[in-house]
Parts: C-alpha cells; sequence; structure tokens
C-alpha cells in the first residue's frame, strides 16, 4: 500500500516541481505540498513575507494544461492562485510583495 502511494505522488508531480520548491525555500519562502488533495487544488501552498500563494506547476518541456477540474478550481477560487512553469515564475510570483 505504501509503494501503491509512492507512485501515485510521483506521477502527480512535474518533473519541475522540486526544483522549484527548492529554490523557493532557499529565498526563504515555506512550502506546503498540496498535489494529492485532488480536485484541482494547485500543487503547492507558499508562504513568504506576510503572504500565501497557491502555485500550480507545470512542466514547460510538456506544454502542461490545467486539466477541466483545475479549470473550474481556479475560475471558482477567490484569493491568490496561479500557474508557474519555472522557478523565475515562481520566485517573481511571491518576490512582488517586497515591492509593496
Amino acid at each position: 500500500m505504501v509503494a501503491a502511494a509512492a507512485r501515485r505522488y510521483a506521477a502527480n508531480v512535474d518533473a519541475n516541481q522540486t526544483e522549484i520548491v527548492e529554490a523557493l525555500r532557499q529565498a526563504g519562502a515555506t512550502v506546503q505540498h498540496l498535489h494529492a488533495v485532488g480536485g484541482g487544488v494547485p500543487d503547492i501552498l507558499v508562504g513568504y513575507n506576510g503572504e500565501n500563494w497557491l502555485l500550480e506547476i507545470k512542466n514547460p518541456k510538456a506544454k502542461g494544461r490545467l486539466n477541466d477540474r483545475q479549470v473550474e478550481w481556479f475560475e471558482n477560487w477567490n484569493g491568490h492562485a496561479c500557474v508557474v512553469r519555472s522557478v523565475e515564475e515562481a520566485l517573481s510570483e511571491i518576490m512582488a510583495t517586497d515591492a509593496k
């Protein structure tokens, strides 16, 4: 049963997620993985500089697109959530609060 859960985890994580999470943490952010929640919920919750972001990570090499559940979730969410495809995009999202 543990092996099956590990396979599901691996199947639901884009190849660039580890790199993005590492960069966010090195920048001083906290990161909570949410990809196993399902229902279109974004992959990670990021806390930085007193703010929270929900980031859906897509692999640019695979041209990842939002699935129907994700589209519906984004359409109905009233908070800050976005799609990122690179370390630079993820850091840009959270660093925007430094300019405030």
